[in-house]
């Protein structure tokens, strides 16, 4: 592959597509190629696509675009979940040279070698792809190098089918690595300079389905990992946050520290069985009041959708009441969008996207004061901030373990370094003001 020697890569969605492309950046280096960044003139560029939401779909044809601007003879590659759903499309944009499904994105260094043997007809992408039925395989993953934590992929798949959602189409059924295999990679980023690690997937909580293996053994075994300093849970489904995960991370571990990212989608029996979801409001209160008894001080974030199918003014407000009452830090508001072959399109009665952007600006202004209130509450306390690499106007930031953000002057002194802090107000921007102890 001489022709090809510079690789950049570009990532669209979760903290799971980072931690892919970051183990298919290896490969390409372990081959030869040198990454470099977007605007640097690669010869190649990886796209690792999402399909959440439409926007995901716009932004991988923009990125493809751009590329041709910097270089017009860049090799463009697409990978992901937009892949593996839309295949066929994707090729006919211009300027795609090669399109990989699931089964196939990590031997994308082998499948560049077989299209320069084949010489490739210069206006005609390649596309390799499989039913998703047929991916049944686990590759572990794990970022390095891109930023301070590591994401740690530890699961892969949803069997769930919420009637909104395109991942078990584009990602297939839930599987994961054993425990033993999945903390010998843990141990591989302890062997780094990285000091936190996010441990991602799809439905993690899912984890070790079938066996007789479970996500709470597994938080036990990471925990014993020497090297890593704090562990987070990047998302896990509120019936699969059992009581013991929930004790054990709160009061019994060494290094997980007291945030959780439980998504909610609706405050609506009716709707979040409309969803397909598998549980009601009312445990995912009890799963936040349990949480709050252990730990007052412990984050909570909440992904909530607006503009289901269906969904009715009073329904909205129901979803507003309930998340006024919870004592949660934050939202990730998702306006919904139509996803092919999805049940939820089937459900008609659509919600008129006006009505959606309004319902959207609501919950945001709601989150904005969740999260005030509780950076408030954590004003006089003390804490440890890992600070990151990114200066901003002579400022850099971090995170404590309860994710407050933090800021401080500039001083590279104290990148990737757990530094204890007392947090002292909250700045113009919405950011915590500290004090080194």
């Amino acid at each position: 592959m001489q022709q090809f020697k510079k690789v950049a890569f570009y990532t669209l969605g979760c903290k799971l597509n980072f931690s892919e492309t970051s183990t298919i950046s290896r490969l390409f280096e372990n081959a030869g190629f040198a990454k470099v960044e977007f605007e640097e003139t690669p010869d190649i560029l990886v796209i690792n696509t999402c399909s959440v939401t439409e926007n995901a779909d716009k932004k991988c044809k923009q990125l493809v675009r751009r590329a041709k601007k910097i270089n017009p003879e860049v090799y463009v590659a697409i990978i992901g979940c937009y892949a593996q759903l839309k295949p066929t499309e994707i090729a006919q944009i211009p300027g795609v040279s090669l399109v990989l499904g699931a089964n196939e994105k990590f031997n994308i260094v082998e499948h560049l070698e077989a299209v320069e043997n084949e010489k490739q007809s210069e206006n005609e992408a390649v596309v390799k792809f499989e039913n998703i039925k047929q991916t049944k395989s686990f590759i572990p993953s794990y970022s390095i190098g891109d930023r301070t934590r590591s994401f740690l992929k530890v699961q892969d798949g949803c069997d769930y089918f919420c009637t909104f959602c395109t991942i078990p189409l584009a990602r297939g059924k839930s599987r994961n690595a054993g425990i033993t295999e999945t903390v010998r990679e843990a141990q591989k980023i302890a062997d780094t300079k990285i000091k936190e690690v996010v441990l991602t997937g799809v439905n993690i909580g899912d984890f070790g389905q079938g066996s007789d293996e479970n996500f709470f053994e597994l938080v036990k075994a990471l925990d014993e990992v020497n090297g890593i300093d704090r562990y987070r849970i990047s998302s896990i489904e509120p019936n699969l946050l059992s009581d013991e995960i929930i004790q054990f991370t709160l009061e019994n571990s060494k290094r997980f520290v007291p945030h959780f990212h439980i998504p909610l989608q609706s405050g609506s029996n009716r709707l979040l069985k409309a969803m397909r979801r598998k549980y009601l409001r009312e445990l995912y209160a009890e799963r936040v009041k349990y949480i709050k008894k252990l730990r007052p001080d412990c984050a909570i974030g909440v992904d909530v959708i607006v503009g289901f199918p269906g969904e009715t003014d009073e329904e909205f407000l129901e979803t507003v009441g309930f998340l006024k009452d919870l004592d949660v830090s934050y939202l990730h508001v998702f306006t919904y969008s139509e996803r092919a072959n999805t049940t939820a399109i089937k459900l008609g009665d659509p919600i008129p996207n006006q009505i959606r952007a309004q319902r959207s600006r609501h919950l945001h202004i709601l989150s904005d004061k969740k999260k005030r209130a509780f950076y408030d509450s954590q004003i006089g306390s003390q804490r440890t901030v890992l600070f990151e690499a990114e200066e901003d106007e002579g400022m850099m930031y971090g995170f404590t373990e309860n994710y407050v953000k933090v800021k401080t002057p500039y001083n590279a002194d104290l990148i990737n370094q757990m530094q204890k802090v007392q947090l002292t107000e909250i700045d113009r921007d919405g950011v915590l003001k500290c004090e080194f102890i």
